[in-house]
C-alpha cells in the first residue's frame, strides 16, 4: 500500500520541468544572497487548473451546519439545502463581507450570522429582515458553484457560471462483491504537483518508508512502460517481485510476481494498483485538493481483495498507511520549506523520475483548459528501474 517523492523529468532534461512555465514566487530568504539566487531560478511549480472537479468534503461531513472549505486560496462555504442537496457557495456575504459559513442553516437557506440575510442553493438572496418589498437584486446574489455529490464525496467545480463538460472522477470497485474499503483524509504540505508526483513515485519508498514498504534493493531490473494520453498518464511496471517491506508481507504472505500501476488523472487523481496472484488485488485513490499552492488535502480510497478477510487486513494495514502518509507529509513540509527559503526551486532529473514531468504537462494544459479527454495513446516509452 504506497502512498505518497520529488520532483521528476527524463535523463539529461531537467528542462522537461521547466521552472520558467511556473508561477512567481516571492523571494523569501534568498533575496539578500547572491548564492543562494544561483541555486534557483526564482519559481515553483505551482499551477491553478480552475475549471475542473475537486472533493471539498466527504458526505458525512456535510450536515445540518455550513461548512467552510478554501480551493486554491478561494473561499467557499458547504451547504446542505431544503431537500438534502449539497450547495457551494462564495464564502462572503454580499451585503458587508462576512464569512456566511460562520451563520446557520434555516428552512434550508443559509442565513449571514450579521444581519441574517438568506441565500438559497443557487446562491440566490430570498430574504432579508426588515426589508419591505422585493429583496431580489443581482448584486444582493452571492455566486454559486456547480456541486456534485458522489461516491460518498462532495464535488465542486471552482468557476462561476460555468457549465462544466464533464463529470468528476468515479471511484473504481466501490461496491464491488468481496472488496473492502478504507478511507482516510489528510493534508500535505505541498504544491498539488510535489504532493501528485510523491503518490506516484517509486524509487523513495526504498529510502523514507524503509522496513514499511520496500527495503534495501534486490538488485532486480523492472520496466516501466509509460503511456500518456490526453488527459491523464500510466505506468505499468513489468518483471517486478512483491515488495519486502512490512505491507507487502502482511498483503502477500506467499510472495509471487507483482502486476503493478501507477496512474495520474486530470486533474488531480492518482491510482495506485497492485495484483498479487489470483486473490490479491489492491486499488488505492488519491482525489487530491490544492487548498492553497503550498497546501494539498488528500482524499484516500483503498480498496481490496485479499485471501485474507478485510476485517483482518484494514486493522494491520490502516495504521501503516497513515505512518506512510505522516512520513511522506513531513518530507513534502521539508521540501516546500526550502523552496521558499531558497525563493524558488531548481530539480535535476533522471530517467527513473518516471512520472513527474508529465503530470506536470497535464497540470499547464489543464491549467490553459486544453484537455481533450481523447482516448488515444500519445506516446509510449520504457524505462528500466533497478529495485
Amino acid at each position: 500500500m504506497r502512498l505518497p517523492t520529488e520532483l521528476g523529468g527524463g535523463v539529461g532534461m531537467s528542462a522537461e520541468i521547466d521552472e520558467t512555465e511556473g508561477s512567481p514566487l516571492v523571494q523569501l530568504g534568498a533575496g539578500a544572497n547572491p548564492t543562494l539566487q544561483g541555486f534557483t531560478r526564482g519559481r515553483a511549480s505551482i499551477v491553478r487548473p480552475m475549471a475542473q472537479w475537486y472533493v471539498l468534503a466527504t458526505s458525512a461531513e456535510l450536515r445540518s451546519a455550513p461548512l467552510a472549505r478554501t480551493i486554491l486560496g478561494m473561499p467557499i462555504v458547504l451547504f446542505r439545502d431544503g431537500g438534502g442537496s449539497a450547495s457551494a457557495l462564495l464564502d462572503r456575504c454580499p451585503h458587508r463581507n462576512v464569512p456566511l459559513s460562520l451563520g446557520e442553516v434555516a428552512n434550508g437557506e443559509l442565513q449571514c450570522a450579521y444581519h441574517g440575510w438568506r441565500f438559497d442553493g443557487a446562491g440566490e438572496c430570498t430574504f432579508i429582515p426588515s426589508l419591505k418589498g422585493d429583496v431580489t437584486a443581482r448584486a444582493r446574489n452571492a455566486p454559486a458553484f456547480p456541486v456534485r455529490e458522489l461516491d460518498g464525496f462532495v464535488w465542486v467545480y471552482p468557476t462561476i457560471g460555468a457549465e462544466p463538460k464533464v463529470e468528476p472522477y468515479r471511484f473504481r470497485l466501490l461496491g464491488e462483491p468481496g472488496y473492502s474499503v478504507a478511507r482516510h483524509v489528510v493534508d500535505a504540505p505541498g504544491t498539488l504537483h510535489a504532493t501528485l508526483e510523491n503518490a506516484l513515485d517509486v524509487p523513495h519508498t526504498q529510502f523514507l518508508h524503509k522496513g514499511l514498504f520496500r527495503s534495501d534493493s534486490r538488485g532486480i531490473t523492472i520496466t516501466a512502460i509509460v503511456r500518456r494520453r490526453s488527459d491523464r498518464v500510466e505506468a505499468e511496471y513489468v518483471g517486478e517481485p512483491r515488495p519486502t517491506g512490512l505491507v507487502g508481507r502482511l498483503l502477500s504472505p506467499s510472495g509471487g510476481v507483482v502486476q503493478h500501476f501507477d496512474r495520474f488523472l486530470l486533474p488531480s487523481i492518482g491510482e495506485v494498483e497492485y495484483r498479487i496472484g489470483d486473490e490479491n488485488h489492491f486499488l488505492i485513490v488519491t482525489a487530491m485538493t490544492p487548498v492553497d499552492d503550498f497546501v494539498t488535502r488528500i482524499y484516500s480510497v483503498a480498496c481490496f481483495r485479499s485471501r485474507l478477510p478485510g476485517a483482518l487486513i484494514e486493522p494491520l494495514v490502516a495504521p501503516i498507511a497513515l505512518k506512510i502518509f505522516a512520513q511522506d507529509a513531513v518530507i513534502l513540509g521539508k521540501q516546500t520549506e526550502l523552496v521558499k527559503r531558497f525563493g524558488g526551486e531548481q530539480f535535476a532529473s533522471t530517467e527513473i523520475d518516471v512520472l513527474g514531468r508529465h503530470i506536470w504537462r497535464l497540470l499547464r494544459t489543464a491549467e490553459r483548459g486544453e484537455v481533450s479527454h481523447s482516448p488515444d495513446v500519445l506516446s509510449e516509452d520504457r524505462v528500466e528501474l533497478v529495485v
